[in-house]
C-alpha cells in the first residue's frame, strides 16, 4: 500500500484510441496468433515516482464469429507516463480498441521547497 502525505496525492485520467484497423484491413482485424499494439500516454503533470496506473477498455469492436481473447496492462509506467497495451491471440479479430486510463500518484505540493 502506498500512502501519500497531505496535498502530495494527485489522480490524472485519460482515453485514447489504441488502434482502428477494420478499414484498412490491418493485422488486429484479419491476422492470427500473437499481435499487440501500443499507446504512448504522457501525464499533465509529472508525478514525484511512477504512479498506479490502471487501464480498461472503453469501446471494443470485434467480429462476433471469433473467440475474443485479450490482455490490456499499462507498462513502463515512469513518473512523466506510461504505455497502454492491448494484446490478442489465436484467431481473435478486433477491428478497433479505445482505451481509458487513470494514474494516481504522488505529485509536489506548493508547501515543498527545494533543498
Amino acid at each position: 500500500m502506498q500512502r501519500f502525505p497531505r496535498g502530495q496525492l494527485a489522480i490524472d485520467q485519460g482515453e485514447t484510441e489504441v488502434f482502428s484497423e477494420y478499414e484498412e484491413g490491418g493485422p488486429m482485424w484479419t491476422g492470427s496468433g500473437s499481435r499487440e499494439r501500443r499507446r504512448t500516454v504522457t501525464f499533465a503533470t509529472p508525478f514525484l515516482a511512477p504512479p498506479v496506473v490502471q487501464a480498461t477498455v472503453s469501446l471494443w469492436d470485434t467480429d462476433q464469429s471469433t473467440n475474443l481473447r485479450a490482455d490490456i496492462t499499462a507498462e513502463h509506467v515512469t513518473p512523466e507516463g506510461c504505455e497502454l497495451v492491448f494484446r490478442t491471440w489465436g484467431d481473435t479479430r478486433i477491428a478497433r480498441i479505445r482505451m481509458r486510463w487513470i494514474a494516481i500518484g504522488a505529485v509536489a505540493s506548493e508547501d515543498d521547497w527545494p533543498v
